[in-house]
């Protein structure tokens, strides 16, 4: 993709996929333990993909991995392996009847997340986030090549 395997992707931005991981875990565990939903709500996948588009957006260009299709790249990774776990979760909500923080009635305005059509809606998300994102992004690559130069 762009130039770069997956792998090197994967490789330039582990840490980043990690915290996405262990956030999305504990805010599973933390709320499924009986922890008030407003107090599991500090545990945010949302903080990690905003901190990881500003590392990657200024890392991309000061460690030489590559510019613009490449930021889009690695935001496109991280945002798609966030969404991919979310959905995850809803489904399982879904087979086991079960709500989970990521269906709770309280995120929906009182009405069921256990539907398919909030899957769709994470999997739109795939698509349309990571764009958001790159152009986030690329204004903060833009000002970082301005101020350090190749």
């Amino acid at each position: 993709m762009f130039g770069k395997k997956l792998s090197e992707y994967i490789r330039f931005e582990r840490v980043i996929l990690i915290l996405i991981a262990v956030a999305f875990v504990s805010r599973l565990v933390v709320a499924m333990s009986g922890v008030e939903i407003s107090k599991a709500r500090w545990v945010s996948i949302n903080i990690v993909l905003v901190l990881g588009l500003i590392y990657c957006a200024v890392s991309v260009h000061l460690s030489g991995f590559g510019s613009y299709k490449q930021l889009f790249g690695l935001l496109f990774i991280q945002t798609g392996f966030a969404h991919l776990l979310i959905a995850s979760a809803i489904l399982m909500a879904i087979a086991t009847g079960v709500d989970n923080i990521y269906t709770a009635p309280e995120f929906f305005n009182g009405n069921d997340g256990r539907t398919l059509t909030h899957v769709f809606m994470h999997g739109i998300a795939i698509l349309i986030l990571p764009l958001i994102a790159w152009a986030v992004g690329s204004v903060i690559l833009f000002v970082t090549k301005r101020i350090k130069p190749a």
